[in-house]
């Protein structure tokens, strides 16, 4: 079958060169519209559900959202585990399905269930709803809307400015499923009435609350024909627009008539929201940042770039002294790793080619062979494309190009030799392409047989779920698309090429050759002359591979730099905002110091959309750092060693933890944790338990055989930093 296969390109030369053409055209199509990211995306298939409820606390929000929320979610198909987080005002349960699930289809069962959740919620309760379509690497873009030098906009005006000016145009760009605030303070309308002047207007508070009520809505009233055969529509106006309108809305009437308005009984004033989170940045106090969150599978570098270009727009049209200041752009750690990309790339195909010229003794036989590693690339980025892939240093940078060369080195150098006798037999006479084909064809089984077991190496690792078969599958997938193109060149376009180009080569010894030869005869001959001597070396040097392998360790993969540090610091659970927000703020001091460190930018408890759902005392720190060359050390992990030092120095009182922004989002959103360990605490209710044990004394022994009365164990997660006094985290339900 192998030989037909060569028959049918030989005699269809032409086909197959525009085939070849087609290819590589296909190839840098594919290649210009392949996502591309620094890392794959691990984060399993899950919907996370979210219900704020501010006014209550966490063992309130648990027992009135989280269980029925959970309770509903329950019985759906291609589940594989629910775990939820209930704090005070939040609720946050997250559906994990199993992989391959398709994400809108999962959303559209959360969605179903949801509706009858929203009937077991008591009343007043904010209905749940899902959140973003977004993953472990959805936060590429991040910004601050900051004063400019000499302006002094309020932290309720910037929040404002962000809210209803820049989010919304840049939740228009594709690719962006939604944009998150961070910090600052949501404008409110705010009233406080004064208990002594609502009781000598006989005013009660539920009366006050049904008159703002009331009086912020408009109503429609149908219209009015007139004479001139026109109409006129008739509609009540009572929506609030301004503080005035909250003062004068009317309470009641006194005997005489007179109203009671709300400016009587009540001050009136725009306030902040109560809030669970704030951000600050560079040590100079809080900040009000936005957060570009990426579409589940879209591009993040063609997303990121429409957004900049979207926000260069968005700046003309600011208010006098306010500016945007990037904080965080996903496509500087892309364009890194695209950089190493095409260096490897680029640096092994010449690598490739050079080997091949000097071991091969043949410069046309080597540019032929060396043409498969571009032309085995394009096949490879056609197959990611198609497949749904990415280009990422696992993908990418896990391509050899000896193994894509190997079949084509093989058939052209069994053709080299065969043209070579056939000259030397005929007095240098061309070779005719009967000599072409017979020599393509010696070798045909042979090269199938050697690229199909390279093949065989790959296929367990397609067997792998869960976080091994995000990460290694992409791997797999683009080294078998590149055998694969490969191998139908090597049986189809090497022939043609051969035919075409090697019919009058000549075949001899390379220099690089005869040097090796020279060295390696006389060992060849020691070898033989003294075999046990050979193999007692040869177990020695196995033995101590082995002992050395042993005491190496292993890691699942190594580690991307992101080129920046990620510090979590956890305080008392007790800790007020304002706490976190001046321990955050001695913090960024304190880093700042360092020369290594150019920015820093903190943030305490949650964002507006709690896709990130922590207490006020969790602060995630985020230190970008200047270039290795202005670093006072030789690694990242004696840097990260001496922060840790100076935070544990200057400032105590906190526990620290180190890591990279990327993986410790990637790491909470697959794991529920922010830690690369995580332990699960079950067991009872002390309070329940300690009853038990006083019943069980008082009955004796009798009772002891039997079944014990238990308290709750339903699988509580306790997290030192998220203990009762402000959150609850339920354990996974399978």
């Amino acid at each position: 079958m192998f030989v037909r296969v060569i028959d049918f390109a030989i005699a269809n030369r032409f086909l197959v060169i525009l085939g070849t053409f087609l290819l590589l055209a296909a190839g840098v199509y594919a290649a210009g519209r392949l996502p591309v990211d620094a890392v794959p995306d691990v984060t399993n298939v899950q919907v996370q559900v979210m219900t704020t409820a501010p006014a209550l606390g966490p063992l309130e929000v648990e027992q009135a959202v989280t269980i029925p929320v959970e309770t509903s979610m329950s019985g759906l198909p291609r589940v594989e585990e629910i775990r939820s987080v209930s704090q005070f005002g939040l609720s946050v349960v997250t559906v994990v399905f199993e992989e391959g699930t398709d994400i809108y289809w999962a959303r559209q069962q959360v969605n179903e269930r949801l509706a009858e959740a929203r009937e077991k919620i008591p009343p007043g309760v904010p209905a749940p709803k899902p959140g973003p379509i977004a993953t472990g690497l959805g936060e590429i873009y991040q910004f601050e809307v900051r004063n400019k030098p000499g302006y002094a906009h309020s932290l309720m005006r910037l929040r404002e400015i962000l809210d209803w000016q820049i989010a919304p145009q840049l939740r228009g760009v594709p690719g962006v499923t939604e944009v998150n605030t961070n910090g600052g303070q949501s404008r409110a309308y705010q009233v406080r009435p004064d208990p002594e002047k609502l009781r000598a207007y006989n005013i009660s508070l539920e009366k006050l609350f049904t008159a703002l009520q009331q009086n912020n809505t408009n109503e429609g009233g149908g219209y009015l024909l007139l004479r001139s055969q026109e109409q006129r529509i008739v509609r009540g106006e009572g929506l609030i627009h301004s503080l005035d309108d909250v003062r004068n809305v009317v309470l009641d009437a006194r005997g005489d008539g007179t109203p009671v308005y709300v400016h009587q009984v009540a001050d009136v004033q725009f306030a902040p929201v109560l809030r669970q989170g704030a951000t600050t940045r560079d040590g100079t106090g809080e900040a009000v940042v936005g957060i570009v969150m990426l579409l589940a599978g879209e591009n993040s570098r063609e997303v990121v770039r429409a957004s900049k270009e979207k926000m260069e727009h968005i700046k003309k049209t600011l208010p006098e002294g306010v500016e945007i200041d990037v904080v965080y752009d996903r496509t500087e750690l892309v364009e890194r790793t695209v950089h190493t990309l095409k260096t490897n790339l680029l640096e092994g195909g010449v690598l490739v080619a050079i080997v091949l010229l000097v071991l091969l003794g043949s410069l046309r036989a080597g540019l032929i062979v060396a043409l498969a590693v571009p032309l085995a690339m394009a096949g490879a980025f056609v197959g990611m494309w198609a497949a749904g892939l990415s280009g990422n240093l696992m993908s990418l940078g896990a391509i050899d190009f000896g193994l894509i060369v190997d079949g084509s080195v093989v058939l052209i150098e069994n053709v080299v030799r065969r043209v070579a006798e056939h000259r030397h037999h005929n007095r240098d006479e061309r070779a005719p392409i009967e000599v072409i084909r017979a020599a393509c064809g010696e070798v045909a089984r042979p090269v199938v047989f050697g690229v199909g077991i390279i093949l065989l190496v790959y296929l367990p690792i397609l067997s792998l779920r869960g976080v091994e078969g995000k990460m290694f599958w992409p791997m797999a997938l683009t080294v078998i698309f590149a055998l694969l193109t490969s191998l139908a060149l090597a049986l189809v376009l090497m022939p043609v090429l051969a035919s075409i180009f090697l019919r009058s080569v000549s075949e001899h010894e390379p220099l690089l050759v005869r040097w090796a030869k020279a060295v390696y005869q006389p060992l060849l001959h020691l070898a033989v002359r003294f075999p046990r001597t050979v193999l007692a070396t040869s177990a020695g040097v196995f033995a101590l591979s082995a002992w050395t392998a042993l005491h190496m360790g292993a890691v699942f993969i190594p580690k991307l730099d992101e080129g920046s540090v990620a510090i979590q610091a956890t305080r008392l659970p007790s800790a007020s905002l304002e706490t976190s927000v001046e321990m955050t703020t001695r913090i960024e001091k304190c880093l700042r110091e360092m020369p290594e460190v150019e920015s820093v930018i903190s943030k305490s408890g949650r964002p507006e959309i709690a896709n990130d759902p922590m207490t006020i005392n969790l602060t995630d720190v985020i230190v970008a750092l200047k270039s290795r060359d202005s670093w006072r050390f030789a690694s990242k992990e004696e840097l990260v060693k001496a922060m840790e030092e100076k935070l544990e120095s200057e400032v105590p009182g906190q526990v620290y933890a180190f890591s990279q922004p990327i993986e410790l989002r990637v790491a909470e959103l697959v794991a529920g944790v922010k830690t690369d360990v995580g332990i699960s605490v079950y067991g009872d209710d002390l309070e329940n338990a300690a009853r038990d044990r006083r019943r069980r004394r008082g009955r004796g022994q009798q009772s002891a055989g039997r079944g014990r009365r238990r308290g709750r164990t339903d699988g509580w997660l306790t997290v030192p930093a998220r203990n009762s006094a402000q959150g609850r985290t339920r354990a996974p339900r399978n």
